[in-house]
């Protein structure tokens, strides 16, 4: 079977995408069908499955922590395809703000959301990622220069999790930041969307003040992406500095990374 050239209508998976064609600084773009992101995988059809068989994947990055796993399943199992749980930061993590999300009255989510809450709890977090899990990025970076490649990465929406570690293996192979910005905010796209969810007999329901308290949760605001590549160089000076200190990433590695994903110079 072939690769599809086009983005497929997926039933059971959210958020999908092919990174192909983001332009590099030097000129060069992203190979297509070396790279994918999306949202997990445990609800995949079955010809959901089929289409991604047909990718020739290598390796599948699941950044869901064990919380995820346990609400949504283990991804479906591909043929030849290795997977690898590498759990990184929930933005919304702990089971009582959930909770909350989920069950809470009007009061309690203006409490926790709103006033810039929520959009500040999002950008504290990816500021987070970037700091506390240098070790995980470094490991994801490591893996696709040595054979990990073609790669699919995802967390539970494929927003957050998943969209940072796409941003910082962007970064790595030397993609334009506007380029990384503009496929970021891909995922508000009505059909991308990580679906709310609220509790049938939560007050209040979804109603229109609820649903504007939770979007910041559910939106991939470019402030959030900035806000990581803020802490980079507020931490580290400069993008490449963070990879090679702060990821441990030699400049032989990144240029076989650079070879791996890229088209030729």
């Amino acid at each position: 079977m072939t690769r599809a050239t086009t983005e497929p209508e997926l039933t059971g998976v959210r958020n999908f995408r092919d990174l192909g064609g983001l332009p590099t600084v030097d000129g060069r773009s992203v190979r297509p069908g070396h790279l994918f992101r999306s949202g997990h995988l445990a609800h995949a059809t079955a010809e959901d499955a089929a289409f991604l068989t047909t990718l020739g994947l290598h390796t599948v990055f699941d950044f869901r922590n064990e919380a995820d796993r346990r609400i949504e399943g283990a991804d479906v199992e591909l043929p030849g395809v290795r997977n690898v749980n590498i759990p990184l930061n929930d933005p919304a993590d702990g089971k009582e703000f959930w909770k909350l999300v989920r069950d809470g009255d009007l009061d309690q989510l203006r409490g926790i959301l709103g006033d810039g809450k929520a959009a500040a709890r999002m950008s504290d977090s990816y500021r987070k990622m970037i700091v506390e899990r240098t070790a995980e990025h470094s490991r994801i970076l490591h893996a696709m220069a040595e054979d990990s490649v073609p790669a699919l990465m995802h967390c539970a929406a494929g927003k957050d999790r998943a969209g940072l570690a796409i941003a910082i293996s962007l970064l790595a192979v030397g993609v334009e930041h506007e380029a990384i910005e503009a496929d970021y905010v891909k995922s508000n796209a009505p059909h991308r969307r990580y679906k709310v969810q609220r509790s049938s007999t939560a007050p209040d329901g979804m109603s229109p003040e609820v649903m504007e308290l939770l979007a910041p949760l559910f939106d991939a605001r470019v402030e959030y992406l900035r806000a990581a590549f803020g802490t980079i160089e507020e931490s580290w000076g400069s993008v490449d500095v963070y990879l090679a200190e702060g990821l441990r990433l030699a400049p032989e590695t990144r240029e076989r990374l650079r070879g791996r994903l890229l088209t030729e110079a």
